[in-house]
């Protein structure tokens, strides 16, 4: 797998987190660079975990999907990519449900909801035969730039941004599960 698209697929899974970091930052009263700071940590710690989780568990299967594995590649990120679209209708709803952001408990639920596509991606890696090592640092370190940035977006613009981050990375992810389905289809 190329470094640009595994940029691509971190830009893609950092959408949902940077939507509810938009909206974090909207919500909390006198943003600090320590609450910032907060957010962004929880966001990239988690979505960089999750990949290697993913990882770890599609090796043990991947031996048994082995001859379609491009198919499910392309299934898991069209079904990731597709739930990321939904969701962008649905996320400011979500949000106010959760009245502080800074809460340990609610921001672990945050990071968790966020990161479970990054789990799924992971999955998908491991049929890819790739090192999970560069994935896993540069999907947390763009999901820490982008959550760290959509705070104080959040602060400056409120929602006018979050719906339209997520279904733009539902798009990217749909369109590297074609291209994975493409090139396997095509060089078999």
């Amino acid at each position: 797998m190329q470094h640009l698209q595994i940029i691509f697929i971190a830009v893609g899974l950092a959408a949902d987190a940077f939507a509810v970091s938009v909206s974090s930052g909207a919500i909390i009263e006198k943003l600090r660079l320590r609450h910032a700071m907060r957010i962004a940590l929880f966001f990239g710690f988690f979505q960089g975990l999750m990949p290697w989780i993913g990882w770890k568990a599609g090796g043990l299967a991947s031996n048994l999907v082995r001859s379609v594995d491009h198919w499910v590649a392309f299934i898991i990120l069209c079904f990731i990519g597709g739930k990321m679209i939904y969701e962008s209708r649905k996320l400011e709803d979500e949000i106010k449900k959760t009245t502080n952001p800074l809460n340990v408990y609610v921001l672990f639920t945050l990071a968790i909801a966020t990161s479970i596509d990054a789990l799924a991606v992971g999955f998908t890696f491991s049929f890819l035969n790739i090192s999970i090592v560069e994935p896993v640092i540069v999907i947390g370190i763009v999901t820490f730039v982008f959550s760290l940035a959509g705070t104080y977006i959040g602060e400056f613009f409120g929602h006018v941004f979050e719906d339209k981050i997520e279904f733009a990375g539902g798009l990217i992810l749909i369109a590297i599960g074609t291209k994975i389905l493409i090139e396997h289809t095509l060089l078999q």
